[in-house]
């Protein structure tokens, strides 16, 4: 069965004049993740107990009792616990680990009768920005297996990409979902910080992570934003802001006035085609009567350093906790408490998140916090006032999502701040606790896709999601 739905409306149509069934939708996606396996999307895939939930769906949706999102199949990333269902965070000090409790997003989910086919691959704790740093290996890019998926939601991108599953989930602490989105053309969108619940999200950076959205349309991208978001009481970090109908009404907006980073335009470290794609973008909201002008942002270069800081910190204090002894992984060769410390988290981390640790645990050691941690959190400051000042005159800011398109799997960067600078344009959003959402624009003549960003004010994702369906059809 060729699965080529674009939206969810398609598939409810089709479900609903009995042209498909949840059932032969959720066969058609097992076939093209068993097809195309090689990609190493899936840390888990949920097959049999998928096709048992099609059927109950098939049963509700016969009877008219189905709930908003019966038959779209879902893919979670391996980082959002699902009970009595293992979750890892790609690594291996969680190899075996099962879950005794749901997310509160799971739960919202199953409510509205999705059906979720599996858990993805993911940067180890979700930290990454290839996807590469995966105890399970890494995800290829359906478009060029040659190619990282980008991270680290890798694995949620590349299964909505390759039409694995009709959506995914992920989660954005510093550009997680949207720069892998850019990588493999779909849209990802990352909400307000504290628009969705993060009960049940395996913490990386907890002032940062927000649950995000993998989809082929902005549509489907409001629609499970709309399923998700609102008041939980076991998360005390959610916003009390009341949840809008995200409707996604595909009018003509009204004239907008838009920033663009002209630094993203001048700067050699931007792809060539990647500023062709956002000069084209400009010219065509102009031409259609919007006011775009550049703009400098005094605090560009602090971006980076400032969120891997403070994240870095976040990380070393939130991963404290597997240290052989609580749960996950013990090491064999422990022989008293120093010794199971030592070695459990020496053995079960991977090298990625150790350097974060370390690097975490000296921005916040004695005689380094307020050089470094206290700092960073001044900046920030500065970062979102400037940001929320911009867009008080704006209504959004464009940028590219990423400065490159997918690079080789493998490239080794002797520096590894090499590859932090891959989220300079995502980072903003993230620091300042903002929607952003990441658009498919084409691709470059390698056949590379590309991405571009729109950012906008706190709790406006309505907004966003109206202009984005807008943008997408210029």
């Amino acid at each position: 069965m060729s699965i080529h739905y674009s939206s969810y409306s398609e598939i409810k149509s089709g479900l609903q004049n009995g042209e498909i069934t949840a059932e032969t939708l959720v066969q058609g996606y097992l076939q093209q993740i068993t097809t195309h396996t090689r990609l190493n999307v899936f840390n888990e895939v949920f097959d049999q107990e998928a096709t048992a939930a099609a059927k109950a769906v098939d049963a509700k949706i016969k009877a008219g009792t189905a709930g908003k999102l019966a038959g779209m199949v879902i893919a979670i990333k391996d980082n959002i616990c699902y009970k009595d269902h293992k979750v890892t965070a790609s690594s291996k000090i969680l190899e075996n680990f099962t879950s005794i409790y749901s997310s509160t997003i799971v739960e919202r989910l199953l409510a509205e009768d999705a059906i979720i086919i599996g858990r993805c691959n993911c940067d180890e704790f979700a930290m990454g920005a290839a996807n590469e740093n995966s105890y399970f290996g890494a995800v290829k890019n359906f478009a060029d297996e040659t190619r990282v998926s980008g991270g680290s939601s890798g694995g949620s991108a590349v299964a909505v990409q390759a039409r694995m599953c009709h959506a995914a989930i992920g989660t954005d602490t510093g550009g997680s979902v949207r720069q892998p989105a850019a990588f493999c053309g779909v849209v990802g969108l990352k909400p307000t910080y504290g628009r969705i619940s993060r009960y049940g999200i395996i913490s990386y950076a907890s002032s940062f992570d927000q649950v995000g959205t993998l989809t082929h349309s902005v549509e489907d991208a409001a629609l499970l934003l709309q399923v998700m978001a609102g008041a939980d009481e076991f998360d005390s970090t959610l916003s009390h802001q009341p949840v809008p109908e995200f409707t996604v009404d595909g009018k003509q907006p009204s004239k907008k006035k838009i920033a663009y980073l002209q630094k993203a335009l001048s700067s050699p470290g931007v792809d060539a085609e990647v500023k062709s794609g956002l000069v084209e973008a400009i010219e065509k909201l102009r031409a259609d009567g919007h006011e775009v002008k550049p703009i400098s942002f005094d605090y560009l270069d602090y971006l980076v350093p400032t969120y891997y800081i403070l994240a870095m910190a976040e990380a070393s204090s939130n991963l404290a906790r597997y240290d052989g002894v609580h749960y996950g992984y013990r090491s064999p060769n422990a022989t008293d408490l120093e010794s199971t410390y030592k070695l459990s988290r020496s053995e079960g981390f991977g090298k990625e998140v150790k350097r974060r640790i370390m690097l975490g645990t000296f921005v916040l050691s004695a005689g380094y916090y307020d050089a470094y941690y206290a700092k960073a959190q001044k900046v920030r400051r500065l970062i979102r006032n400037k940001t929320n000042e911009l867009l008080e005159e704006f209504d959004f800011i464009l940028t590219p999502t990423a400065p490159e398109p997918a690079f080789s799997i493998g490239k080794e960067e002797k520096d590894p701040v090499v590859t932090y600078l891959y989220d300079i344009f995502t980072v903003q959003a993230s620091l300042a606790g903002l929607p952003a959402i990441s658009l498919p624009v084409g691709n470059n003549s390698k056949g590379l896709p590309l991405g571009l960003q729109l950012l906008s004010k706190a709790f406006s994702e309505t907004e966003l999601l109206n202009f984005s369906e807008y943008f997408l059809k210029l």
